[in-house]
């Protein structure tokens, strides 16, 4: 892996909390503590140096390198560039900021080390929300790291974050290798403007990719959870059935439907609609789930008990399996095992809140 392809692969996992908007970013991370200083290195042992300080970064252990670069001469370049990618790998961006600012532009024009400066600070940006910033510098890296997966995301999401639609669409069309002006390019940004919780932009791009392609997979379900979020029931049930049309396959959109109906009461309708989720997707808890509370609405807990269990069988973590599982034991006269149901989901939630 190159030295730019994992600085890029780090943003994915580091930037997956999005800011809402550039008005309020994500507070900073607490920043790492400053080193003690090492002896100074001599003017020969300074490559040595930088070399042992490279392989802790890439090793995983950026504050053993910001242990070795303490001692060396301040004023290096090269030293600050180091210690501003440690200081980003140790999820300190304002301090790899502080670092790489001051030198990035006194580095040889186009230089590895100017083009490492360029991306980590472009990062650091992003973490620390400042999303202009970021952005600017990620497509300055663009020229060189060319259409990598990764700069594709970070400057996408960016453009999302920043509410400039026709870039984040054509960046997501880039990366996922269909026509800037398609319906599908319309629907990749949406489902990534879902992703940032950009519900009104994400709208728009669906009701564009609609236009064009009236029979496009996906797109309807997206408007219908969508529909289904904001409590508008019967116009998400109209909107699932329209995907069910050109993609019948669908479970999530089955499943969609048991939920709606479940919310408006209708137990048989919607038990109906979410044992075809099943039939098409039987590892997903959610229907079970549904359908055990439907159950136990219809006064069949022993129905109830075996899809709440089948639930906890494919996701043991789900509290609210857990406690549904609870009360229809504890309906059932099944006072000890109810209590242990009811523990494990207030120990689950327990875990959730720290």
């Amino acid at each position: 892996m190159t030295r730019a392809r994992a600085v890029l692969v780090a943003l994915v996992v580091l930037a997956a909390p999005t800011v809402r908007s550039q008005e309020a970013p994500a507070p900073a991370p607490a920043p790492s503590p400053s080193p003690a200083p090492s002896p100074s290195p001599s003017p020969d042992a300074l490559p040595s140096v930088l070399a042992r300080a490279r392989h802790l970064i890439d090793s995983g252990s950026p504050a053993a390198a910001l242990q070795v670069l303490a001692g060396a001469p301040a004023g290096e370049a090269r030293v600050r560039v180091l210690i501003g990618v440690a200081r980003y790998h140790a999820n300190d961006p304002l301090r790899a900021i502080e670092e790489l600012a001051a030198v990035v532009d006194t580095l040889p024009a186009d230089s590895p080390e100017q083009r490492e400066a360029i991306q980590v600070l472009g990062l650091s940006h992003y973490l620390a929300g400042h999303l202009p910033e970021a952005i600017a510098l990620l497509e300055r890296t663009r020229a060189f790291a060319g259409d990598s997966s990764e700069l594709a995301y970070a400057l996408g999401m960016g453009y999302i974050q920043t509410r400039q639609p026709d870039r984040a669409r054509a960046t997501w069309a880039r990366a996922f290798q269909v026509p800037a002006d398609s319906a599908a390019a319309h629907l990749v940004a949406a489902q990534m403007m879902v992703r940032a919780e950009m519900e009104e932009m994400a709208q728009a791009e669906l009701t564009a990719a609609l236009q064009k392609d009236p029979r496009l997979p996906h797109a309807n379900l997206l408007l219908g959870q969508a529909a289904l979020f904001r409590g508008r029931l019967d116009e998400a049930i109209a909107l699932f059935h329209k995907e069910l049309e050109v993609n019948p396959g669908n479970a999530m959109a089955y499943y969609r439907i048991g939920d709606a109906y479940t919310r408006q009461l209708q137990w048989d309708k919607a038990i109906g609609s979410l044992q075809r989720s099943v039939w098409l997707n039987p590892y997903f808890s959610g229907p079970f789930i549904l359908m055990g509370k439907a159950y136990q609405a219809k006064g069949d807990r022993s129905a109830a008990e075996g899809m709440l269990r089948r639930a906890i069988g494919y996701d043991p973590n789900n509290k609210t399996a857990h406690y549904l599982l609870g009360q229809v034991l504890q309906q059932l006269g099944r006072t000890e095992d109810a209590k242990k149901e009811f523990e494990i989901a207030q120990r689950l939630q327990a875990t959730t809140d720290r």
